[in-house]
């Protein structure tokens, strides 16, 4: 059995962003979207019931009672990984992503202005969404981290679990793991507004719950920040509103209309010459648009998007278009990736 660490050192060496352990299977990696066996040996039960007692230690019985455990892992010299361990068909199975050492920053991911403009808002809700792993974790930790080199807040993260470690320079940052620093979103999202934040990380909006607390939160002079696996700005808004019952729906799109600043919509993309891009939709929340969200017409958001380039908004079909006119992504992709093929094929043929 090859040692756990040796695995997520070639993992690393690969520039791989996850690597997989299953029974029955040779150690999987997956680079650049496309999934790779590392070694020949395939894996045994008593292999990955190793690698999991080695990354969860006290923690290995819990994952006995339940079926599955999220948490982090850390090799001094290495590097730090989000884990997913899970039973399946009786064995075990382990999934890592690498988490990057270094906090990320919005001038190295090349993320337009609008970006750094949303962290300038002192309150209101801020969303990043897309499919997993299109790398939203990443997008809000650089958000996170602008604030934090620019002005003096209090930030509490709500992460499940603790990704990227951010250090205290001008904010005090203080980042809870749910499931080891608190029992849940909930009650860490209650407790977060006695906390005297001035703005809140909330992993992901899960529930009715989660988002009914978010939304407060915006609305007592919060800035919060989190993520939802939808695309576009329309899709996200109406995604929110429906997680509620019937009854209930106008008032949460008044409180919508009230509170959300921006939402960034983003997919990775193949690169021409290897490697993935982010290809972004970005909303700015214009009167415009609030009165859309109140009124239940959120069909007209994308037209807004469409001809809001002055408040910094792109649909996702124009940053895709775009991508492929500097020559980044091909005509496939740009297609593959589109939300609407005759427009974005319009849009191309301009």
């Amino acid at each position: 059995m090859k040692q756990l660490k040796e695995l997520l050192e070639k993992t690393i060496n690969f520039g791989a962003s996850d690597l997989h352990l299953s029974v029955g299977v040779e150690p999987t990696i997956r680079i650049n979207g496309q999934l790779s066996k590392i070694f020949k040996e395939k894996l045994t039960p008593e292999d990955t019931n190793n690698y999991a007692k080695e990354i969860l230690g006290e923690e290995f019985e819990d994952l006995l009672k339940k079926g599955e455990i999220d948490t982090s892992y850390s090799i001094s010299g290495l590097g730090r990984f989000r884990v997913s361990v899970f039973k399946q068909r009786g064995s075990i199975a382990i999934s890592l992503r690498v988490v990057s050492l270094k906090t990320p920053n919005l001038n190295e991911l090349k993320l337009p202005d609008i970006v750094k403009e949303l962290t300038n808002k002192k309150r209101g809700l801020i969303l990043v969404t897309g499919p997993t792993g299109s790398g939203k974790s990443t997008t809000l930790a650089a958000m996170i981290n602008e604030i934090n080199n620019t002005r003096s807040n209090h930030i509490i993260t709500l992460e499940d679990p603790i990704e990227f470690l951010h250090k205290h320079n001008k904010c005090i940052i203080n980042q809870r793991e749910i499931g080891r620093d608190t029992f849940s979103y909930k009650s860490a999202l209650k407790a977060a507004l006695r906390e005297d934040p001035d703005v809140i990380l909330i992993g992901e909006l899960r529930d009715l719950e989660d988002i009914s607390i978010a939304l407060t939160a915006a609305e007592t002079g919060h800035l919060v920040f989190s993520t939802l696996h939808t695309i576009g700005g329309a899709k996200t808004i109406d995604r929110i509103v429906n997680v509620f019952p019937p009854h209930q729906q106008e008032q949460i799109r008044i409180q919508v209309a009230s509170v959300l600043e921006g939402i960034i919509s983003q997919q990775l993309v193949h690169k021409i010459d290897g490697g993935r891009i982010a290809a972004l939709e970005t909303m700015v929340t214009t009167n415009a648009i609030r009165n859309m969200i109140r009124e239940g017409k959120t069909y007209q958001i994308e037209s807004s998007i469409q001809t809001g380039s002055k408040y910094g908004m792109k649909t996702m079909d124009m940053s895709l278009a775009e991508l492929y006119k500097r020559e980044i992504i091909s005509y496939d992709t740009a297609l593959n990736y589109s939300v609407d093929k005759d427009l974005i094929t319009k849009i191309i043929n301009l």
